[in-house]
């Protein structure tokens, strides 16, 4: 049985200046650093991301466009408005659209939503800051069949100011 990774990601860090509309919010300078962390930090680990599908709010979307130049081939995205401030049963949907030839996932969403989904598929409690990925298995046929069946298994989370750490601890 195929195994099925999906990586349950959270958007970078946003602004709030500007009084634009919560949906319009773009990433803030730390966001716009975090992004391509997390996405080199995905590649290195083997975890590279067949597609992509995300709310179609201006920071998932920005997000997106900070992470894709470090996968190789770059996968495509789908921007998804039900995503937009969902939570388990959109994300649910959305990964039963998957063709079932992709075998790893990356979903960009919001929280409180995200989290709570994090949550039940791990079994714990997880908290999930802005830019934060975890990254979870299942073996299953189909994407559909994956959330059926409830065994997901937590592998990793990355968590942007880990990395960034890292990175100043190079530097």
């Amino acid at each position: 049985m195929p195994q099925r990774k999906l990586i349950l990601m959270r958007h970078a860090k946003s602004s709030w200046k500007g009084g634009l509309s919560d949906h319009e919010r773009p990433l803030n300078g730390r966001g716009r650093a975090a992004a391509p962390l997390v996405a080199a930090e995905l590649q290195k680990c083997g975890w590279a991301p067949e597609m992509v599908v995300a709310s179609n709010a201006r920071r998932t979307v920005e997000t997106w466009e900070r992470m894709r130049e470090n996968f190789s081939p770059q996968p495509p995205i789908v921007l998804d408005a039900s995503l937009y401030l969902s939570g388990y049963s959109e994300l649910v949907s959305a990964a039963a659209q998957l063709p079932d030839f992709c075998l790893s996932a990356l979903f960009l969403g919001h929280n409180p939503g995200w989290e709570m989904a994090a949550s039940q598929l791990a079994g714990q409690s997880l908290e999930m800051a802005t830019g934060m990925a975890v990254l979870l298995t299942v073996e299953s046929v189909t994407w559909q069949s994956a959330f059926s069946r409830g065994e997901w298994k937590l592998v990793s989370i990355i968590r942007p100011r880990e990395l960034d750490q890292e990175h100043t601890d190079i530097h």
